[in-house]
Formats: structure tokens, C-alpha cells, sequence
């Protein structure tokens, strides 16, 4: 467990924040055929309904979320990442129960994610599976994907 986490609400205007997203948007399409990649760039994680955190060990971004409001019972989480230097460190996990707590305190119901279908993405899927978001039919508004797989949690 990486020491001393600060999670914080963040405006997305520093740069250590805005790389860490183009390093994830990259990533997103060396795994993902375009059309596929949902993952959102910094001025649509800016836009009104979105909530976006980063994480901080001493100084340094370990890692950032999002949650992006759907309907009044329901959000969807975006934008998940952990920087490279931080991985295997709990910062995913700290900022899951974060945003889970979060979504909860703002009175949803249902919080729900989409990520990668293939292999790259295997870590994600198990980590959400440890807190106990289960596969789902797509929501909102995403189509059946054979590069996708979407996730759910109750949260009442």
C-alpha cells in the first residue's frame, strides 16, 4: 500500500494530471481499434456532470478517477489510472472506495463502468470484481462491443 494517499477533486489543468490522461488515451488505442476506445480526453472530463480526482503520494500523481453522472440513481465511472511508478501499490483500490463512497454519498443507486474486453485490460476487470462490481448489459449509452465489457455495483 503506497503511504499517506491524498485523494483530492482536481480541475485537470496540471501537468503531471494531463499527461497521466494522454498516456491512458494512448494506451487505450494501442490496445483498442478507435471506435472502441470510450475512454474520455481532459476536456470532456472537464464538461458539468463529470467529477474528476487525482492521487498523490509525497508529491508525486500515483494515480486519478472519475465519475461522470448518468441519471440521479445512476453514474458511470471513467478515466481510471494508475501511474506506472505505482502500480501494485493499492492506489486503483484507494480510489475505487473513494469514488464508490462518493457515488454513494450523492445518493446513487448504481455505479457502472465500461473497460477493455482483451488481456491488457485483465487487471481492471479483476480489480472491480474484487469490490464487487459483476458484468452487465451495456448502459447508457453504449452498444454491445466484442472490445468492451461493462460492470455494475449497487450501491443501496
Amino acid at each position: 500500500m503506497t503511504s499517506t494517499l491524498d485523494v483530492r477533486e482536481d480541475d485537470l489543468t496540471g501537468p503531471d494530471v494531463v499527461a497521466l490522461l494522454e498516456q491512458h488515451l494512448d494506451e487505450m488505442h494501442s490496445h483498442t481499434p478507435a471506435e472502441s476506445v470510450h475512454a474520455l480526453d481532459v476536456d470532456r472530463l472537464r464538461a458539468d456532470g463529470v467529477t474528476f480526482w487525482s492521487a498523490w503520494s509525497d508529491g508525486r500523481l500515483a494515480g486519478c478517477g472519475a465519475i461522470k453522472h448518468l441519471d440521479p440513481a445512476h453514474a458511470e465511472i471513467k478515466s481510471m489510472r494508475t501511474a506506472d511508478g505505482f502500480r501494485g501499490r493499492g492506489v486503483a483500490a484507494t480510489l475505487l472506495a473513494h469514488m464508490v463512497a462518493e457515488a454513494r454519498s450523492r445518493g446513487y443507486e448504481r455505479l457502472s463502468l465500461e473497460t477493455g474486453s482483451n488481456p491488457p485490460f485483465a487487471p481492471a476487470r479483476r480489480l472491480y470484481e474484487r469490490h464487487g462490481f459483476a458484468y452487465c448489459e451495456p448502459f447508457g449509452d453504449y452498444e454491445p462491443d466484442p472490445w468492451s465489457v461493462f460492470m455494475s455495483r449497487d450501491l443501496v
